[in-house]
């Protein structure tokens, strides 16, 4: 039996977010969720998380698992939020993050007081951990590249890419930075593609080129054939210098300042101050 996929999208991040669950047992995960965030105001609200728990209580789901798949740059995660609403979940990500942990704790000045061992998440995955979701099996496969701590996670016939992937028509994730390596990503990519073509692929973002409707499904033998960046015929040495190009060209993400600093903490807040509010810090001169 395959896992039923609920997929919520969030506009001002491009980002896809997604409920999977065992349609014999009602056991969910939830993957990607995103704390609302407008970076004009520096005001937080649970809406688009809210979206996915309504969901999760009107379809009577039990949900066993909040998967990240790595410490995102482009939004501000919900996860914290999520585990305070569902105790019984286990809010995981790979143990890469202790490496971002440690390369990015020193950029904020987090301090001794911020432990850089993964400890804020209830569970660290090992690259090719399997765990269950009800009656489906789900495996963990580790694909740095984009990220040093990236995941994608297979449940079922459904694989959750994280941003290795993009739809076809977009291409791959950015490897630009700090942990990044293109060679590694394509590396990467060629374990996903080793999975069957059938399989089903869910992004994490889409920006949908040349004006179509926003997507979140594709699937490997769609990828492999149409991939812009990173098709069948397309070789490591062409991979990294068409990314490596392509990064050259991009902008830093709009909110990866406050993003890195609640996503270091799965998706907790900075702590109150004195004066009863909390803070993001903005290093200067660093990015």
């Amino acid at each position: 039996m395959n896992p039923q996929v609920k997929a919520f999208f969030h506009p001002p991040s491009n980002t896809w977010s997604y409920v999977v669950s065992d349609p014999a047992s009602g056991a969910a995960a939830l993957v990607d969720a995103v704390l609302d965030f407008d970076p004009k105001s520096a005001r937080t609200a649970t809406t688009s998380a809210q979206a996915l728990l309504d969901h999760v209580r009107d379809t009577q789901l039990q949900v066993a698992w909040i998967l990240e798949t790595h410490a995102h740059a482009d939004h501000l995660s919900a996860g914290h939020w999520l585990k305070a609403q569902l105790p019984d979940a286990k809010l995981a990500i790979g143990e890469g993050i202790r490496a971002v942990q440690q390369t990015f704790g020193p950029v904020f000045n987090l301090g001794a007081q911020f432990p850089v061992d993964g400890s804020q998440f209830d569970h660290l995955f090992g690259a090719d951990e399997t765990f269950t979701l009800g009656s489906l099996q789900a495996r963990v496969i580790a694909v740095p590249g984009h990220t040093s701590d990236s995941n994608a996670y297979l449940v079922g016939d459904a694989l959750f890419t994280g941003d290795s992937l993009f739809m076809p028509d977009g291409g791959t994730a950015r490897c630009d930075f700090p942990g990044g390596d293109a060679a590694l990503l394509y590396r990467s990519i060629q374990r996903l593609f080793g999975l069957p073509d059938a399989t089903r692929v869910f992004v994490c973002h889409d920006y949908a080129p040349g004006g179509r409707e926003f997507a979140c499904e594709t699937t490997i033998g769609e990828q492999k054939r149409c991939n812009i960046h990173v098709h069948e015929r397309i070789s490591e040495a062409e991979f990294v210098a068409i990314r490596e190009a392509r990064d050259a060209t991009l902008e830093m993400p709009a909110i990866i300042i406050p993003a890195l600093q609640v996503n270091l903490r799965a998706g907790e807040l900075p702590a109150a101050e004195d004066n009863g509010l909390r803070y993001l810090k903005v290093p200067l001169d660093k990015f």
